[in-house]
């Protein structure tokens, strides 16, 4: 399998996006899909805290097991989970981190990537947020998904000097779906 780097994290060309294990997939079915993409060389694995409520990151923290090291894993955060469970504060990233670790069963993330802008917080008290997660050593890279380009670049003029800054930006985008290029 082909490798690219994302920040300093090296990844299959072919990840597995686990956005159905937990509301389409159950746990015995995911665990069979995780399988077949390690065994087929795949090592990036993307998930979120919001899908299947959390079910997808228990489903994947628990199919991986022992073979949490052989894998880049990536989850996102800041879109509603539930009631008031959502956003990019210091405060809630702290309890999102914490909730997704142990739902992965694991000590670190490879990839944390915020999952929508939120208006509510300056980027700038995200980013710091995020910075002091890879200094814990809880997070290794930092990413962006569903920003604009004008959100990107205002992200990376709030990036400190040598700070945490986004590595990745995940985004909808197709022939039909061209709105990230405005």
């Amino acid at each position: 399998m082909q490798t690219r780097r994302i920040g300093s994290l090296e990844v299959s060309v072919v990840g597995l996006g686990c956005n159905n294990f937990g509301w389409r997939i159950d746990a015995e079915a995911s665990a069979k899909v995780i399988d077949a993409a390690i065994e087929s060389g795949i090592t990036f694995f993307d998930t979120a805290d919001r899908y299947g409520k959390g079910q997808s990151e228990d489903f994947l923290g628990r199919a991986l097991g022992s073979r949490r090291d052989q894998i880049i894993l990536a989850t996102k955060f800041g879109m509603e989970m539930e009631k008031g469970q959502q956003g990019a504060s210091p405060k809630y990233i702290r309890e999102a981190i914490e909730a997704s670790l142990r739902r992965l069963k694991t000590d670190r993330i490879d990839l944390y990537q915020l999952h929508q802008p939120d208006p509510k917080t300056p980027i700038a008290d995200t980013l710091g947020a995020l910075d002091q997660l890879v200094h814990d050593g809880k997070v290794r890279e930092i990413g962006s998904s569903n920003f604009s380009v004008a959100q990107i670049r205002e992200a990376t003029d709030a990036t400190t000097q040598g700070g945490a800054h986004f590595v990745s930006v995940q985004n909808e985008f197709s022939l039909f779906h061209r709105q990230p290029e405005k």
